[in-house]
Parts: structure tokens; sequence; C-alpha cells
């Protein structure tokens, strides 16, 4: 091992030795995620067959919907959540000033559970955060002081996020009722979906949505470190009131969702994963749309670097406090990781590192840990066992799309240092002739 770079240059040598350390630490931290994610699980069911669950019935379901121009999507969305199998349920969308058909179109539907919080200028359009907590703010204030809602305790009223494209399962609460039976459970995340999943950029969306829930969060949820997202995200009002740092829960951040939930964990409370139930939303068809979106979530990832500081406060188990650490580095992680394996290409190109030098050590390693997360998803997707040599395979062209949006994490960067934080809303598109896609 104490020659494994010496044909490399010194500066290679130090870069490569980091990322070999990262590269070991990564593949022990996966193989340790898949085995507490089927302990969590085993967990879970053993207590719902045991009758010790809480059922949907002992909660106030609150879907919070935020909605900014979201004519081709708001009816679909609202109609599915009208649906939801919940005995007690509020849905309260969000307009945030929207300037098309948004609310002529909520206007139309009529249901008790329906409200809508309509936002105009200069409180409008000035992030998702800032819509959540105005949303937060009415609920506490204003709708569960209604006669028949004001009974509710803060601990029995779970708050869900599904953004105005998403499609959530009607079975959510009942799948969900039973994470909340621990209180110490402050929130719950469900498996997010790609509804329109007919193109290969579309397909690689959801192969990456349904690797970070059946692997790294499914895993986490043993140490109560799971985190939320953006979309089919429940969280305790109590919990929420717990972060609220005066303006609100949520806070001023380029992935709001990530920071919620880390600050929640911080806190004290437990982030769990559910993927007995689903969330589904639009996929993206085009590749520079994907780009922007993705940039925008990764200067998320850096900003969240700040969250560090707090790593020490909740009373975690030493594995899940260095899995918490371990996950808010990930995008540095990453970055380096990438750059080494490029570099490693142009040592070889240039004839600076010889064929037989280590560097295809390094390749071969790197590869191993792009294709494990992958393979691992894969397989877990494939419903017979005649369909896994055809899961395996697929796995080469996910983790091409895993390189192809690599990118964006040095563009964030470069954006994070700059101080630029503006960003463009995500286009919807037409639902008209959609179909979901096949399970």
């Amino acid at each position: 091992m104490a020659d494994l770079y010496d044909n490399l240059p010194a500066w290679d040598q130090v870069l490569d030795w980091i990322v070999l350390a990262i590269i070991i630490a990564a593949a022990i931290s996966l193989l340790t995620l898949v085995v507490v994610a089927a302990r969590y699980r085993r967990s879970v069911r053993r207590r719902q067959r045991e009758g010790r669950a809480r059922q949907e019935s002992d909660f106030l379901w609150v879907f919070l919907v935020p909605a900014l121009n979201e004519e081709v999507t708001i009816a679909d969305s609202v109609s599915r959540l009208r649906a939801t199998a919940a005995t007690h349920a509020v849905f309260l969308v969000i307009d945030d000033g929207s300037d098309d058909a948004t609310g002529s179109i909520l206007a139309r539907i009529d249901d008790p559970r329906l409200r809508v919080l309509t936002r105009i200028a200069p409180a409008a359009r000035v992030g998702k955060a800032a819509a959540l907590n105005a949303a937060y703010k009415h609920l506490r204030t204003d709708i569960l002081a209604e006669p028949e809602l004001a009974d509710w305790r803060d601990e029995d009223v779970i708050v869900a996020v599904v953004d105005a494209d998403g499609r959530l399962d009607p079975r959510a609460p009942a799948a969900i009722s039973g994470d909340f039976t621990d209180p110490q459970v402050g929130g719950a995340q469900v498996l997010v979906e790609i509804y329109n999943r007919r193109t290969p950029l579309t397909w690689a969306q959801d192969v990456e949505f349904s690797s970070f829930g059946r692997v790294f969060q499914a895993g986490r949820s043993w140490w109560g470190t799971a985190n939320m997202g953006g979309n089919g995200q429940f969280t305790r009002l109590s919990a929420l009131r717990a972060v609220d740092d005066g303006d609100g829960p949520w806070r001023d951040r380029l992935t709001e969702d990530q920071d919620l939930g880390v600050r929640m964990i911080q806190a004290g409370w437990r982030g769990v994963q559910n993927n007995d139930t689903r969330v589904r939303q639009q996929g993206l068809n085009s590749l520079r749309r994907l780009y922007r979106q993705r940039v925008r979530w990764a200067q998320g990832n850096w900003q969240s670097l700040s969250l560090l500081r707090g790593i020490g406060r909740p009373r975690l188990a030493f594995f899940g406090r260095l899995d918490a650490v371990f996950y808010l580095l990930t995008p540095a992680l990453q970055l380096l990781t990438g750059l080494a394996f490029l570099a490693a290409i142009v040592l070889w190109a240039f004839g600076i590192a010889p064929y037989e030098s280590s560097v295809w050590w390094v390749i071969a390693a790197f590869a191993v840990l792009a294709f494990g997360p992958g393979l691992i998803t894969m397989l877990l997707r494939a419903e017979r066992w005649y369909t896994v040599p055809l899961a395996i395979v697929l796995v080469i062209p996910y983790t091409v799309y895993a390189w192809v949006i690599f990118p964006v994490l040095a563009v964030a960067l470069v954006r994070q240092l700059a101080g630029r934080r503006s960003w463009a809303k995500t286009a919807r598109e037409s639902i008209t002739a959609q179909a979901d896609a096949p399970t």
C-alpha cells in the first residue's frame, strides 16, 4: 500500500490518498445503510403486527400546497388530494401571487376541507419558505381556531407539504401514521417517484429519487436522521414549533426542506423515511431545465454546510452522528472525488502516469463507488427474479446520467462563493395527455 501512488505527482498523491479514504468510508457507509434500513422496516412492521401503531384517524392531516402560476397542474393536484383517505383533513393551497388562472381554478372547487391563502405583493413571490411560513401562521392562528378543529393538540396535527404537481398516494396517511406512533418522530418523508418517466432523462430522475429514498434515507431512519424533501414531507406541528425562529419553521434557503429536516434533528426530533407510500411528481424532459434545477439544489446543499456547527446538539448514536456529518459534507466529498477521477484520466492521457501505475486502481475504485448505489437501487426496484439481469444492465445508463449532471456541483459552488442566490421557477409540462407511467 505504501507505494500505491508512487508514480504520480506529489499533489496528486495527496489528493488520491484523501479520496481513497473517502471511497472506503462511503463504501462502509453504503453497506451499513442497507443493513440498518432492513432492520428499521422490520421494527415498524413488528409494531404494526402487534397492534401498537396509531391509526390515521388519530391525527389531523393538514396538506400545504404552494402554488405560483400553477394553472397547468393545480386542479389535478387538488383533486387527487381530495381523494386522500384521511378521516380528518384540511387542504391549504397558498396562492403566492399568481397572475394566471390558478386563483380562478381554485375558486371553482367546492370542498369544505379546502382553504386558499392568497398572498399579494410585496409579501408574495419571495420564496417557497416565506409562502410555507405564511401558511404555518395561518394554520395556527386561524384554521386551528375554528370550533371543529380547536381541540387538536399540536403533537397530533401532521403538516404535509405537497408540490402543485404532486400526486400523493391516497393511502399515504394510513401508511405514515404508524411512523408517528413514536412521539419522538418529528418528520416522515415518503418515497418520491416521477410519473412521466417515458424518456431516458425522466427515467433516470426516477431512479435518482428512488436511490435516495430506498437506500440512503431508509438507512438513516434507523438512527432517526432521515431528512425531509420538498415534496411529500410530513411533520408534526409540535416539531415545527420547536424550530420556529420567529419568522416560522422554514428559513430562506435554496433547499429549505433540507434545512428544516436537519434543524429538527438538531432540536432532538427523529426523522424517518417511509417507502410504503409515495408521492409522484413531474420529471424534466429538458436537460437545460434539469441543470438549472439541480444547480439550485446543489447550491442549497453548499449552504447547508453551515449546519455542521449544530451537529453536536442532538442525542444520536455515534454512527448516526457520523453519518449526519457525512451527509452534510456530501457536496464537498463528491466534488473532491470527481475531480480526483478526472485528474487520473488527464494524467494518463498526457503520459504523466503510465499504464501500470495505480491510476487505474483509482479509476476502478471510483467506478465501484459510482455503480454501487445505483446497483442496489436497481435490484430493489426489480419486481421479479427474472428482471434482475435487466436491472443490472440499466445501472450503466444511470451512471452515465449521474456523470452528466456532475458539473452542477462546481457551478453551484461558484454561485455560492459569488453570493448569487437568484433562481428561476421550474416550468411545468402539460398533463392533459400524460398518464401515470407504469410502476
